[in-house]
């Protein structure tokens, strides 16, 4: 799906959306679910992307339906793997993830991927900007590239309209409060992972 000249959601993982990037440098947003990844694999290929010019993966977060093939997507693609320090913990398997997203690790046993970096004010990551959005998780980031926010799950979009992320959020209260940080950046585009992107009316 074709959001604007340079971005594309990869319908492969529609219900958990992942992105692709074509800036200075191609970069992927999140991995989508541990059984899409055949798919996002034939989905590149069918848009002529490369997997070796793809250089960045960046993580919105720590679920297990936007870390589902970084593994894989980081083997055969070669790129550097990214997410925030407070969720590669969680990432990695040093920590488990609270509440019924513990359960959720233990029935799909995602592969952890090997080397993932974190998010640094002085790192520059191709033509995007990292921005701390905590609340669904400890970690919670939203990226920016031109006009086009990748929300994760900071909100999802239902009928037309975004909302702040109703479920299993780590911190409710945080999440509200980076709903409302980012209300002043401008973007006209907001890519969430759940729901279709939308052009920016309202945060909720």
């Amino acid at each position: 799906m074709k959001i604007t000249d340079n971005v594309y959601a990869l319908e492969s993982t529609k219900g958990s959306y992942a992105y692709i990037i074509l800036g200075k440098e191609t970069i992927l947003v999140d991995t989508g679910q541990m059984w899409q990844g055949k798919g996002i694999l034939k989905e590149l290929s069918a848009m002529n992307i490369k997997l070796q010019d793809i250089k960045h993966i960046v993580l919105t977060h720590h679920d297990l339906d936007h870390v589902g093939n970084a593994h894989m997507l980081q083997k055969v693609t070669n790129a550097k793997l990214w997410a925030a320090k407070e969720d590669i913990p969680y990432i990695k398997g040093y920590k488990n993830r609270p509440g019924i997203k513990r359960i959720f690790s233990f029935l799909f046993r995602v592969r952890k991927p090997e080397n993932v970096y974190a998010y640094n004010k002085d790192i520059r990551i191709g033509d995007i900007e990292i921005i701390a959005t905590p609340g669904h998780t400890p970690g919670h980031v939203c990226i920016l590239y031109k006009d086009v926010l990748f929300a994760g799950d900071l909100v999802d979009s239902r009928k037309g309209q975004l909302r702040p992320y109703p479920n299993m959020n780590w911190n409710k209260d945080e999440l509200m409060k980076s709903i409302k940080s980012i209300s002043n950046i401008s973007f006209k585009w907001v890519c969430p992972a759940h729901g279709i992107p939308i052009k920016r009316e309202l945060l909720y």
